[in-house]
């Protein structure tokens, strides 16, 4: 059958299930799919784009027998349905002549009631989306692909009402243009499902955001809703709770949360931490999406009913219905929501996809991947179709219009086993007795052009994501890895920065040209470092290495005494396994002075790239900011320096820089990385904007007035764009509109920053995958950690040796709890008579808990200091840990 899908319901998760093949789609449906949701609309198209299926589009606007006018006193969709209608007639027809007598039939999907009759009255074979789904005898599985109708959901709710009526659109519309409601974006709270906070979008609003608190006030609204709230007098505001909430209520019927509201009610406020509150009056967009997790079979037999407990947090559970529950058991599946009604405890969805057992690496990954929203299906042919032909090589042309730099003694210096490499230098003593000295970056923008569907990608992908073990390229490999790396002794294609400098690394000259280069040496940090210090080494590479070492040891300090920041991360790389990925042991990260080389001259390429394009394009430069921190932000810094007599100065980032740089504790070696790690914590994100929509330019950790990203085009594409900026700055290349567009520029900053965003959430989320991995055969192992954050029932440690943060609670709910006394000031908790303060010297035991195969997590112990029935013995066969491998 060939069938066409009507816009009254897009069934997607159907459309995109490997049985249906044969749909037409009209392009009047797919223009209406477009207006309402760009996501399902990107869906249907890689629907059309996969062979197999035998999806196509029909241009029934474009066709002299299927284009209809709108008649007088037709509305709009009215015509359109009647479009449907002449094109799937024409469309019957058409096949009943080619086949002889019409063997192919063409069956019309509509949920619209008045348009399925008027169909039949037209002859043609029409179902309602649900009936043709179950007239496919013998895959009942495509049954819970189905989305529920708000009927079907009215159904299955009890008729207790249990949330207040959503306002009206108009309603809501009204009340915020006279200042009643305040619009805003919904963000659930991780650790609490009864609280959440909205962020209002509107600038130079005085509250810039709103606490909710408890499942009314809540009202349905997910994660990333954009909803209309409403501000409660200020004798009703209250402060965050610092009570951690999941929600555990039983999996077959709705659980009264008198009781547990009661409880984070109970939590006493500190009039000096309220904050403005409200109540959620109405929904002004679902932001919702197909979310990942775990089927909680009901413990009623034979039940289809179930509840969806989604792997992320922040996302309530969801009401199911499906025929294969038993089969989804352990199993990581995915679920979309169909809506929320008033008198339901849970939103109703549906099942949309099987992704593997819980547990599983691969499925794991997948997991985060879609979690995460980062880009991963492989690139479709109509991408590819734009890679150039191989085999490739520089032409005659490219020489014309290229610096032929093939004989300077360039050379990369990357981490081991870097195949995207995207930069390589150089250094060499001129005539005049001054130095030139060049950066030298991967011309990607000259494979990949304006517009095209390989640009588009990239756009879309906006970075290319490093998980443990697995990379996620922004564009093809043979791209990142072959013909954009600028590999030893291969011709490449480079866009060069070249600086002519005095041996004080003040600049004289700086020029920008596309180039062609041969590098001489791919190094890795260790083998530069080691040619730097061998002094019998006096070969042409190892001179431009030292030239380049001396200089940026001068460029360093210059930025230092400036007040660019020297923070700290307590990551730790695991080392993995070239057979089975799995970790088996931990990197130490020892930087050399070849990793601060290398940094040194992509900070001042970047810089010096900046100002060019910023002088061209003042209305379109894409530049990157990094926010000065607010004074709030700080406190926590403050406090930690203050309770080892210390004094932190915030007023600017050279106080800042140069406090962090004097604080020190006697006898205590690891205090200042605590406190830079800390000083981390408190920094704005650094983002990406365009120059005419923004007035503050200013990167506050690098000190610097104006900065950019040039330096790695193969792995972010805010590079390419500030590549094809410089290259019409210099006569390089050709300008087109949209890069001239600050309104196009900014969107396209926005969705860099998500994108980047989330690549980092993603691997953090990675990281975390594999620490449980590494731990999951380790037993219970010891070690010693510092505090680095006091909470009210529990201490938050770091332990240096594997880069893992951890709590210690002191509420357990299985045995009576300790007293606690939380003083906000220091911050302090004192546990029975032992009084905790951040940094503090503790040993804990580490173990894996996979109790809830879901959300696994490490679990921590107190061993040291003992406080009675609060600390746990040590065990009596104590495992070593082992000692972290070199880095490799």
């Amino acid at each position: 059958s060939v069938t066409y899908a009507s816009p009254g319901t897009i069934l997607i998760d159907i459309l995109e299930d490997p049985l249906i093949r044969n749909v037409i789609i009209l392009q009047i449906v797919l223009q209406e799919v477009r207006h309402r949701s760009a996501p399902v609309y990107k869906r249907i198209k890689d629907a059309i784009h996969e062979k197999e299926k035998h999806f196509y589009t029909f241009t029934n606007e474009h066709h002299r027998e299927t284009f209809i006018e709108r008649e007088q006193g037709e509305s709009a969709n009215d015509r359109n349905d009647r479009a449907i209608r002449v094109a799937a007639k024409w469309y019957t027809d058409h096949l009943a002549k080619k086949t002889d007598g019409g063997s192919l039939k063409v069956v019309l999907l509509t949920d619209d009631r008045a348009n399925k009759e008027k169909a039949e009255q037209y002859g043609l074979i029409v179902y309602r989306c649900e009936e043709y789904i179950k007239s496919l005898i013998g895959n009942p599985e495509l049954m819970d692909r189905l989305a529920l109708q708000p009927d079907d959901q009215n159904e299955i709710t009890g008729s207790k009402l249990l949330f207040p009526e959503h306002l009206p659109l108009s309603r809501i519309q009204s009340g915020i243009k006279n200042g009643m409601f305040l619009q805003g974006t919904f963000h659930a709270n991780r650790d609490n499902y009864l609280e959440g906070k909205v962020f209002i979008n509107r600038e130079g609003e005085e509250i810039n955001e709103v606490l909710l608190q408890g499942l009314q006030n809540l009202n349905r609204a997910v994660h990333q809703d954009v909803v209309a709230v409403e501000l409660f007098p200020k004798e009703r505001w209250v402060a965050p709770s610092s009570v951690v909430l999941q929600d555990d209520s039983p999996n077959d019927e709705d659980a009264e949360e008198d009781e547990t509201e009661n409880k984070l009610k109970g939590v006493p406020s500190d009039p000096s931490v309220l904050k403005p509150t409200g109540r959620v009056v109405g929904i002004i967009k679902r932001n919702w999406r197909p979310f990942c997790g775990m089927l909680s079979q009901s413990m009623i037999k034979e039940a289809t009913r179930h509840l969806f407990t989604p792997a992320d947090r922040r996302i309530p559970r969801i009401r199911i219905e499906t025929r294969q529950a038993a089969n989804l058991v352990g199993q990581r599946i995915m679920v979309a929501i169909d809506g929320w009604p008033k008198n339901s405890r849970y939103p109703n969805g549906h099942f949309v996809k099987n992704l593997g057992s819980a547990g599983d690496k691969e499925t794991e990954t997948e997991v985060l991947l879609l979690e995460h929203d980062v880009p991963h299906q492989p690139f479709s042919q109509a991408v590819l179709s734009f890679l150039p032909k191989m085999p490739w090589s520089i032409t005659e042309e490219d020489l014309k219009v290229r610096a032929d730099l093939r004989h300077l003694c360039v050379c990369s210096v990357d981490p081991p086993g870097c195949t995207d490499i995207d930069d390589t230098l150089h250094c060499r003593e001129l005539e005049n007795g001054n130095l030139e000295v060049g950066v030298h970056i991967a011309d990607v923008s000259h494979f990949i052009r304006p517009g095209n569907a390989l640009d588009q990608e990239a756009a879309s992908r906006g970075t290319t994501v490093y998980l443990c073990g697995k990379r996620i390229d922004m564009v093809p490999e043979l791209l990142s890895s072959n013909l954009c790396s600028l590999r030893s002794n291969v011709e490449r294609l480079a866009f060069s920065c070249i600086w002519e400098m005095n041996h004080n690394a003040e600049i004289l000259k700086a020029h920008f040209t596309k180039s062609i280069i041969n590098s001489k040496a791919s190094l890795t940090y260790a083998e530069a470092q080691m040619r730097i210090d061998d002094g019998t080494m006096k070969d042409d590479i190892t001179k431009s290495l030292r030239g380049l070492n001396r200089l940026a040891k001068i460029l360093k300090g210059r930025r230092i005494a400036k007040g660019a920041l020297t923070l700290s991360s307590p990551e730790v790389p695991f080392h993995i396994n070239s057979e089975t990925h799995d970790p088996i042991d931990l990197q130490s990260k020892e930087l050399k002075e070849t990793n601060s080389m290398v940094e040194e001259f992509m900070l001042l390429a970047n810089i010096s790239v900046a100002q060019k394009i910023y002088d061209e394009f003042s209305e379109c430069a894409l530049l990157r900011k990094h926010p000065s921190p607010p004074p709030l932000n700080y406190d926590i810094l403050i406090k930690a320096a203050k309770s080892r007599d210390l004094n932190i100065h915030t007023d600017s980032a050279k106080a800042l820089a140069d406090s962090l740089n004097n604080a020190t504790v006697e006898n205590f070696p690891y205090f200042n990385t605590l406190l830079r790690i800390l000083a981390t914590r408190c920094m704005m994100q650094a983002v990406y904007f365009c120059s005419g929509m923004d007035s503050d330019f200013h990167h506050y950790g690098l000190a610097s007035p104006i900065y950019t990203h040039f330096t790695s085009p193969i792995r972010r594409y805010a590079d390419i764009i500030v590549h094809r900026l410089l290259a019409v700055a210099i006569n390089a290349d050709s300008t087109y509109p949209d890069l001239m567009d600050k309104h196009k520029q900014s969107a396209l900053c926005n969705n860099l920053n998500y994108r980047h965003k989330m690549a980092q959430y993603a691997q953090r989320a990675s990281v975390a995958f594999h620490t449980q991995l590494f731990f999951k055969n380790k037993g219970i192992i010891n070690e010693e950690g510092f505090i680095l954050f006091v909470k009210k029932n529990a201490i938050i440690i770091l332990i240096p040796k594997f880069g893992l943060e951890g709590a210690v609670f002191f509420d357990n709910k299985d045995k009576p709890s300790p007293h606690l006394s939380f003083d906000s000031e220091g911050p302090t908790l004192k546990v029975e008579e032992h009084t905790f303060r951040m940094f503090d010297k503790v040993k804990v035991t580490i173990s894996l808990d996979a109790s809830n195969i879901q959300h696994q997590r490490i679990r921590m112990a107190l061993i040291e200091p003992v406080i009675p029935g609060v600390s746990v013995p040590v065990p009596e066969s104590e495992p070593e840990a082992k000692k972290p491998k070199l880095d490799c």
